[in-house]
């Protein structure tokens, strides 16, 4: 039978988007791409794929799921398998230096940012910007391994702090780090536009006084002893009534670009009135508080386009079979 296919390696984050196939009667079965086997010689299964796979993986223990999915979606796309969020949205999901290059092609600003290989680069390239810098790895996820350095001593610190850091999750997970230019934002907030379907949904407005892992799912897995801001208070993550900006339609044009139908953008203002796009999340979850204060559902959204997809797939065939 014809279904909806959901590439994935974290239930938690799946939940939602269960409960809304659910509402709409919709057949669907995940695909959990820690490990398996991958015919080659056969076709896919009908249906619509939608892949979830995250930039994040290493840290839950599914440290090649990622490499696995693009073997994956290899496969699928030499079928011409109908998919929501392919090869290039999984190489954007890895790659912040990805992002950044595209992002600039699309007319979005991105903060001046040096990739380094070899922490004993980090502090030429800090200098070269001048401080205060932001320290974050190249592939990450959830704001993990983001620090503001202020100084050369402060800068020294956090490199002492790294070497005698036995979790390996301290360093990037592809062995690239980003040294970018702190924007400093007027107010301690940045700002999550939401897209489906590659069009503007909502955009949400994200406290950062208490630091930058930003996930903002109802059961986002961050470090023992971490606060994850989803299960903050609800004016931790607030949806914006109304919201507009100059950069909504470059950033759709961006996703179309780039083949991204499910994704967010993340941005921040500085006090000259100037936005930087600082990262694009392709395996985007939403906050549960502020959805319902707000009264939208990212997950519906996502389970009404891929309904319709499949809808629509299985009305051609129909008419192909006439």
């Amino acid at each position: 039978m014809s279904k909806i296919h959901v590439i994935h390696e974290n239930d938690a984050w799946v939940e939602p988007l269960r409960a809304a196939f659910a509402s709409l009667d919709a057949p669907f079965e995940e695909w959990f791409l820690d490990r398996g086997r991958l015919d080659l010689r056969q076709a896919p299964p009908a249906g619509v794929f939608f892949n979830r796979m995250s930039a994040s993986s290493h840290t839950r223990g599914h440290t090649y799921a990622p490499e696995y999915t693009g073997a994956v979606i290899e496969w699928l796309e030499a079928h011409d398998a109908v998919l929501v969020n392919g090869r290039r949205a999984l190489q954007l999901e890895l790659s912040k230096v990805a992002q950044y290059q595209a992002l600039g092609r699309a007319g979005i600003p991105v903060p001046d940012t040096i990739a380094v290989i070899g922490t004993e680069n980090i502090g030429d390239a800090a200098r070269s910007l001048g401080f205060p810098v932001i320290l974050k790895h190249n592939r990450a996820g959830k704001g993990l391994g983001v620090q503001l350095i202020l100084s050369e001593q402060g800068l020294a610190e956090a490199l002492e702090r790294l070497a005698a850091d036995p979790d390996p999750h301290a360093q990037p997970r592809d062995g690239i780090w980003l040294v970018q230019r702190y924007i400093r934002a007027p107010e301690p907030f940045i700002t999550r536009a939401e897209f489906v379907g590659g069009k503007f949904l909502y955009a949400v407005r994200v406290d950062t006084s208490e630091g930058f892992e930003l996930c903002p799912a109802d059961a986002c897995q961050v470090d023992p002893g971490a606060a994850c801001p989803a299960v903050a208070p609800a004016a931790k993550f607030r949806i914006i009534e109304g919201f507009g900006h100059p950069l909504l339609p470059r950033m759709e044009a961006f996703l179309k670009a780039n083949q991204i139908g499910v994704g967010a953008i993340e941005f921040i203002t500085d006090a000259g009135g100037e936005t930087f796009a600082y990262d694009v999340n392709t395996n985007t979850n939403y906050n549960p508080d502020a959805e319902r204060a707000a009264g939208v559902s990212g997950m519906g959204a996502i389970a009404r386009l891929l309904t319709g997809l499949l809808t629509r797939q299985k009305g051609d065939a129909v008419l192909s079979a006439a």
